[in-house]
């Protein structure tokens, strides 16, 4: 992350800066009002000078862009570009200047943390930072200062010495054919899920997501190892066991030497995506624009996506890297109901629709099996703890916001205990748009806790159910409680003004801002 010149914020003579040390606004011109910028945006111009894409930016190439006509700001890791709504700006031009071509995340922390902005400038976005590589250098003198893959506390972060005792720490173990790497994360909600490895040549990466925070062990191996590993997580006391497979049966002196922040707990807003390519396996149409495409994670990786949790997909575009959001699925609404023997955690399924005038997602489907993408960790703030004894759980989706609904059935109707009632209300423009229909009414026929409604908004005159958009009165009929004071959850996913006017009408409804989680198509 960038880092900006420690500077009072609002600048001194701003007009945003009152004696009483509260904030003003500044006069805006005539059609630059807050309604006039969402207009702009809803408008289809295009914000970012790019045409759509999503790009990678380097802290060089932000710093270039500094200037009131060609004006980037970085915000938690993602840049926007702020030039068309200098003139739409409450606080005026100068105040979004003082960030110009850097890291604005804590000047915007100090006056705005209450601002909306990944709304208000979501047409402005033009990607996300850039991942540092590491930079090698001499490791001889921090070779000799390992200890059974224990550095000196002096070694360890800011962030660790504040946590006391109770931060995490790793430690290893070896036999003539195996060596072990223990993580203690002094957490008991540990899973499988937690833990993210890659190790590619002598190069070994671990990340614990522990609560918001990432703890990373990122070291250069002393000997090789095969590419198939095992992780195993006792969760009772928060311990992770990676287990490589010496390719030799020697005895290692040490572990290895420490790489880019090793030994690190780094707060998850602050990190950079990490990528590892993923083949191309499978690709099947859906639906007329939809497919289901299956990716293979390398043999030498271990990643499981959480529910409700996001990754980013990236492909090189006419030279230029592009990114783009989505949600992993299974391979089948139906089959992962069924207890499976030996879950297969190697391959990674997408539903992706297809936009032939857009730039990624037609360049995705021309892939040939056997190519491959870059995928990256997951993200997301969805919490697993939402379902402790819910009651009543009810989806609202439109089109592929679909997506994040099929891993939360999947657990509803397998490991909520005290479930009693699921509701999903589907919203399409015409049957051929509904993704697994078929599908979805055998489930519901086989689990009759599971009720599911298709809402068309421009359907055949035989259609005989539900149609047009999302209103109080559909929304009001179906989501009823089973008993006043049951514990609730909604969870809805579309597009923006979908999810945005539901989450209104939600509440209208008197369902409270708890009970409601809100995805990103």
């Amino acid at each position: 992350m960038l880092n900006v010149p420690s500077q009072s914020f609002p600048a001194p003579r701003s007009q945003q800066r009152v004696a009483s040390g509260g904030r003003s606004k500044v006069p805006l011109k005539q059609g630059r009002s807050l309604m006039d910028w969402i207009r702009l945006t809803k408008s289809g111009k295009d914000l970012t000078g790019l045409k759509g894409r999503l790009i990678e930016v380097t802290e060089e190439e932000l710093k270039k862009h500094n200037k009131k006509d060609d004006c980037w700001i970085c915000i938690r890791g993602f840049v926007y570009n702020v030039s068309p709504y200098m003139e739409y700006h409450p606080g005026g031009e100068d105040e979004l200047m003082r960030a110009a071509g850097s890291d604005g995340t804590e000047l915007f922390d100090q006056v705005h943390r209450w601002v909306n902005y990944e709304s208000m400038l979501k047409e402005c976005l033009v990607g996300r930072m850039a991942i540092k590589p590491a930079v090698l250098k001499d490791y001889r003198e921090e070779e000799k200062k390992v200890l059974n893959g224990m550095l000196p506390k002096s070694q360890v972060t800011d962030t660790l010495a504040k946590e006391g005792p109770r931060y995490p720490s790793y430690d290893w173990f070896q036999t003539n054919s195996l060596v072990t790497i223990a993580i203690y994360t002094k957490q008991k909600d540990i899973s499988l899920d937690s833990i993210i490895v890659d190790h590619q040549d002598d190069s070994f990466r671990a990340e614990t997501i522990i609560k918001d925070c990432l703890y990373l062990i990122h070291i250069g191996l002393s000997h090789e190892v095969q590419e198939d590993f095992s992780v195993r997580v006792v969760e009772s006391v928060g311990k992770i066991e990676i287990v490589l497979k010496k390719r030799e049966n020697t005895s290692w002196d040490f572990l290895g030497h420490p790489l880019e922040n090793h030994n690190s707990l780094i707060p998850r807003k602050d990190t950079g995506l990490y990528y590892r390519k993923c083949q191309l396996i499978s690709k099947e149409n859906v639906t007329h624009d939809t497919r289901l495409f299956c990716l293979m994670l390398p043999p030498s990786t271990h990643l499981q996506v959480p529910i409700g949790q996001h990754v980013y997909l990236k492909l090189p575009i006419t030279g230029t890297e592009i990114v783009k959001p989505y949600t992993p699925v299974y391979g089948s609404l139906l089959s992962e109901f069924k207890e499976p023997v030996l879950p297969n955690n190697k391959y990674i399924y997408f539903l992706i629709k297809i936009y032939h005038t857009g730039l990624f997602t037609p360049e995705l489907d021309r892939l040939q099996i056997g190519d491959f993408v870059s995928v990256s960790s997951p993200e997301g703030n969805f919490k697993i703890s939402k379902f402790q004894e819910l009651e009543d759980l009810f989806l609202l989706a439109a089109g592929t916001g679909f997506t994040p609904m099929v891993k939360i059935l999947n657990y509803a109707l397998t490991d909520i205990p005290s479930l009693r009632k699921v509701k999903l209300m589907f919203f399409n423009k015409t049957e051929d748009d509904i993704i697994w229909r078929s599908q979805l009414e055998k489930l519901a026929f086989k689990d009759k806790r599971l009720d599911v409604e298709f809402v068309l908004s421009a359907p055949i005159s035989e259609w005989n159910g539900k149609q047009g958009h999302i209103s109080p009165v559909l929304l009001s009929e179906f989501f009823k409680r089973n008993l006043d004071k049951s514990k609730v959850l909604v969870c809805i996913c579309g597009p923006v003004p979908f999810t945005e006017q539901g989450v209104r009408l939600l509440q209208d409804l008197n369902f409270s801002k708890n009970e409601i989680h809100s995805f990103t198509a």
